[in-house]
């Protein structure tokens, strides 16, 4: 049961980091109702916003392609019906990976922050 919460959360972290992937690709980032919470600085600038476009389908697209990753072997244990495990130092760098991945996510959200000093 484990795995499959496991492997739930990778699925989702894959999603959302696609969905912002996609706000970002489109434009949208600085935008009230779609994007996110901006800089003023960054919404007036159009620099500032394209730069923060970029910074977020970037990000937000190598998050989500290195949240699929951990779905290989996650799927390979779900699917071997009980024949195989993974130890506790698996789980340990298979969480230490899933920090990495929000690390990744959450790097052009932060650096948003700063555009507008």
């Amino acid at each position: 049961m484990a795995y499959v919460f496991i492997l739930c959360c990778f699925l989702l972290m894959t999603g959302v980091s696609l969905l912002a992937a996609r706000v970002g690709r489109r434009g949208e980032v600085g935008d009230r109702g779609v994007g996110y919470d901006v800089p003023d600085e960054v919404k007036r600038d159009p620099e500032l916003r394209a730069r923060a476009n970029h910074l977020v389908a970037h990000w937000c697209t190598g998050a989500a392609i290195l949240s699929v990753a951990p779905l290989v072997p996650l799927g390979s244990v779900l699917l071997s019906d009980g024949d195989r495990a993974i130890g506790t130092a698996g789980l340990l760098v298979v969480a230490a990976y899933g920090l990495l991945v929000v690390a990744v996510a959450g790097y052009p959200f932060e650096r948003i922050k700063r555009l507008g000093r």
